[in-house]
């Protein structure tokens, strides 16, 4: 037995230096861990923190993209309503000038056809002051001048109609103002007031349009 003790205290003697190294070194080992483990728990506050950080800043950042989303929509929609009535302004212009060139096209010769209703008003006088009762055979010079003035007031009724130029003969028809001119008014028996009972002048349209009105006697109440 106290050989075997002896055996026993000879091998736990060796260690015990190695024990009481460990137990002395303990402590900062106790002391790193706990560094260790504050440092850990410091890195991720910081993570949280920056997490946040980063979450925060994003928000507001989408908050003045948001914004200058809205603007630049605004200002495309400005942009997109002064484009499109500048559009409409161009078509409107557009026809308008079209029609412009169109009534030019049309009564750009009026100045010049009303000349000319000077000369066919004086055929149709000469026309009329010839007595047809001299017309004959055995008068062949004033048959012929006769025939020829016909000739030419049918051909310049031609050239007028050609142009859109047309005569307004408007015996028995209702006085219209944007078409006659009343010379006079006189009760005539047995026509409706109001209507034409004579046509002093011929009147003339150029393309529907009135260029020179008819001048007349106008029927009124006896």
């Amino acid at each position: 037995m106290a050989a075997v003790a002896q055996c026993v205290r000879g091998a736990l003697r060796p260690r015990l230096p190695l024990l009481s190294v460990a137990l002395r070194t303990s402590p900062r080992l106790l002391c790193a861990a706990t560094q260790q483990k504050n440092t850990g728990q410091n890195l991720e506050e910081d993570q949280s923190q920056t997490q946040n950080e980063q979450k925060v800043e994003p928000s507001s950042a989408e908050k003045l993209l948001a914004e200058e989303k809205a603007k630049l929509e605004e200002q495309l929609k400005d942009v997109t309503d002064k484009y499109k009535r500048a559009l409409a302004d161009a078509e409107n212009i557009r026809q308008r000038s079209q029609k412009l060139v169109e009534e030019a096209k049309l009564y750009g010769i009026q100045s010049f056809c009303k000349d000319l209703l000077e000369v066919a008003d004086i055929l149709e006088k000469a026309t009329e002051s010839v007595p047809k009762e001299e017309i004959k055979d055995d008068n062949p010079h004033l048959k012929s001048l006769y025939e020829g003035l016909v000739m030419t007031e049918m051909q310049i009724q031609k050239v007028f109609k050609k142009h859109g130029l047309m005569r307004v003969d408007p015996v028995g028809a209702k006085f219209d103002p944007y078409e006659h001119e009343a010379l006079f008014h006189a009760p005539v028996e047995g026509q409706e007031p109001g209507t034409i009972a004579l046509v002093s002048k011929i009147g003339y349209k150029l393309h529907g349009r009135t260029l020179r009105p008819a001048l007349v006697g106008v029927v009124k109440d006896a």
